[in-house]
């Protein structure tokens, strides 16, 4: 009787450990997102939304495109992104046009407000916020989280370690004969802005060679007397705003302008 009364307690143990196994085994994704939230999802997501142009270029990358049903107006690259559905802007979000694309998960960036990330919640689809990164040497533990997201493992570890390799061997080539460089955020009537040094494109700036005049900088906005005052080598500057910033005063007396230092960067590239 006592060795019946022992194997039946065994087996009620054995039952319950086995069912909390299976429990757990039924959570594809538990982590906490940008803002911090718990986010768990209880199956393998197969239809995505991505209100970052980060996010979805990392899903091309990880070659999980096959999962996307919806990108923002913004999502404009690589090129075969045109034939996946837009579904609003990062500031006007058609939470309809959104749900009609029928997402098990939404992933959106540092644009995208909390409130309409509850809505999204409200309709019982999971969101995760994956914010841009500040610093370039942050961006591998993006890409592993994205990684994750989308069940590509393999392929972020992958893509990551490449990635810190690519980092580290430009930290080592980096000339000590450094250009001092102007990047442009905003110019004009509404004040100039740059990059300032806690800035991931102070680092690429930095890994090409080149001297940020901003990296001592606090906030993004610059006077126009430090401008000047730092008269940089070379100026880079979005392609749409080029023509535009090297003709107009006080910008086209500026040394990058007159020797002709003024490279374009497409929207969206940073």
């Amino acid at each position: 009787m006592r060795k019946f009364i022992v194997l039946l307690c065994l087996t009620v143990v054995f039952c319950a450990c086995r069912h909390k196994e299976e429990k757990s085994s039924d959570i594809f994704f538990k982590g906490k997102d940008s803002y911090q939230r718990e986010v768990v999802l209880n199956s393998e997501p197969l239809r995505v939304v991505s209100f970052s142009q980060a996010v979805t270029e990392g899903i091309y990358l990880l070659h999980a495109e096959d999962k996307l049903v919806g990108i923002s107006t913004f999502c404009d690259y690589p090129p075969e992104t045109k034939n996946i559905a837009k579904v609003g802007d990062l500031l006007n979000i058609n939470v309809e046009s959104v749900l009609a694309q029928h997402p098990d998960l939404i992933i959106v960036g540092s644009i995208v407000s909390k409130a309409t990330v509850e809505k999204f919640e409200k309709a019982h689809v999971p969101v995760f916020c994956l914010k841009e990164e500040k610093r370039l040497s942050d961006l591998p533990e993006l890409i592993r989280t994205l990684g994750k997201l989308v069940n590509r493992v393999p392929a972020a570890d992958s893509l990551a370690r490449s990635f810190e390799q690519q980092i580290s061997a430009y930290r080592q080539a980096i000339s000590v004969n450094e250009k001092s460089v102007y990047y442009v955020v905003g110019y004009g009537a509404s004040g100039d802005f740059t990059a300032a040094g806690n800035t991931f494109i102070h680092d690429i700036i930095t890994l090409a060679g080149g001297r940020n005049i901003g990296k001592d900088l606090d906030t993004w906005s610059v006077s126009r007397e430090f401008l000047f005052q730092q008269n940089p080598e070379y100026i880079f500057i979005r392609e749409e705003d080029k023509e535009t910033f090297c003709k107009t005063e006080p910008y086209s007396r500026l040394d990058a302008v007159k020797t002709g230092h003024v490279t374009v960067i497409r929207s969206g590239w940073i």
